[in-house]
């Protein structure tokens, strides 16, 4: 089962040819509020989050790597999921985590008593379009003052676009379908390269990441085009009810007439999962690749990562350069793996040995590694492990623990062998 449907996502998330697909005209983004909102509301500039100068970085990041062997661990052996893409934690209940199924459903589950069910948390699948493989409930984010409002936020499509919106949960328990409230829309010209991932960066903010808008070789030109929402990283700030949301005042476009104000970064293929090294201070996106190349960028403000003009560090288009775009951090060809998933760097507690590394999979070989950052940012890549999962995702909980999120509908734990 696993080979058939290997097969058939391979031809999806790597390079396949779509000669054949009609390619639809592309339609301007529109913001967008819920009921009678106005088509396109302008952007509105945000004063800079206050920062608490007393709070002390409280990762630590080792001198060196020495990884030990490893084996995966199932701690809810007798529960299975369909299609799993994300597991998140809400930074308020150390014991609940929640696992994101394609189809538009949230679990909960409680760590505590891996045997009790799966609790239905969010039931989003009247409104989830699931009708491509790379469509349906991608992303999920608790606010960081969850447990004071309730907020959560959701990254899914819809009849030919992306939706972020806004929900609320009184009890924690469960969600109010009637509480959504929709921050942004954008045009999705085909059903692959999404993006999907949002999270809550430690400056307070949402970070969105948005793919190509799909087919093979970026043919509308997206993730160069400043205009467009897609192949981008974007920066919002969510925290008003007078608006969608507001636009951080040090987004690097904000006053350019020829660009999107929420664009953080740009030339992205389709960075499906990305997270926060904290102590580091870094951004980290992993960019699932076309036919040669997947690679792990540093995302910095402004920065382009070159996207379609390169793939990794290989020119993509013979004759086309760019000036100043960024190189991968690390890059690893197709004949290691098809489709990289990236992860977390780990800072828990259960795995000393890999404290400090960034571990990351591939969807197609199984196979899971880590990224050893040193002070200049060089890498070494480490593998930990060869499996037969199908790794759509990684998640942590409140903890920092890690968590491996298997798309034939398991979760995973990582342990070291003794």
């Amino acid at each position: 089962m696993k080979k058939l449907l290997i097969l058939l996502l391979a031809l999806i998330l790597t390079a396949c040819s779509v000669d054949s697909v009609e390619e639809p005209e592309p339609s301007d983004p529109v913001l967008e509020e819920p009921q009678e909102a106005p088509a396109e509301k302008p952007p509105v500039v945000d004063q800079p989050k206050e920062e608490d100068p007393s709070q002390e970085n409280p990762y630590t990041v080792p001198d060196e790597f020495q990884p030990a062997r490893y084996e995966v661990e199932d701690p809810f052996s007798s529960l299975s999921f369909k299609e799993p893409l994300a597991l998140v934690s809400d930074g308020v209940d150390d014991d609940r985590i929640y696992v994101v199924e394609r189809g538009g459903t949230v679990y909960q589950l409680h760590k505590s008593d891996a045997s009790s069910q799966k609790i239905p948390f969010l039931d989003l699948t009247e409104a989830v379009d699931t009708s491509g493989l790379e469509m349906g409930l991608l992303g999920l984010a608790f606010h960081p003052d969850y447990d004071e409002n309730g907020y959560l936020f959701v990254n899914y499509t819809r009849s030919g676009e992306t939706v972020i919106s806004r929900f609320s949960s009184s009890d924690r328990e469960t969600v109010d379908l009637t509480s959504e409230k929709i921050l942004l829309t954008y045009s999705q010209p085909y059903s692959n390269h999404n993006g999907g991932s949002l999270l809550f960066g430690p400056d307070g903010y949402l970070y969105i990441s948005s793919g190509d808008g799909g087919s093979s070789g970026d043919p509308n030109d997206e993730a160069q085009n400043l205009t467009s929402y897609l192949g981008k990283m974007l920066r919002i700030d969510v925290d008003t009810e007078d608006h969608p949301y507001l636009i951080p005042e040090d987004n690097p476009f904000l006053y350019s007439e020829e660009a999107r104000a929420e664009i953080y970064a740009y030339g992205l293929r389709n960075p499906w999962k990305f997270s926060f090294d904290e102590g580091r201070d870094l951004l980290i996106a992993a960019d699932v690749g076309q036919g040669e190349i997947e690679e792990i960028d540093l995302i910095v403000s402004g920065g382009n990562y070159g996207w379609n003009r390169f793939e990794g560090t290989r020119t993509y288009r013979e004759g086309e350069t760019l000036e100043n775009h960024i190189l991968p951090v690390y890059e690893y060809p197709h004949s290691e793996g098809r489709s990289i998933t990236g992860g977390f760097t780990y800072y828990g507690e259960a795995l000393e040995s890999l404290q400090g590394a960034y571990i990351y999979g591939d969807f197609i070989s199984g196979t899971i590694w880590a990224l050893w950052l040193d002070d200049e940012d060089q890498a070494e890549n480490h593998t930990l492990l060869d499996t037969d999962l199908m790794i759509s995702s990684f998640g942590l909980d409140n903890q920092g623990e890690l968590y491996i999120v298997d798309f034939q509908g398991k979760i995973y734990t990582l342990k070291e062998e003794e």
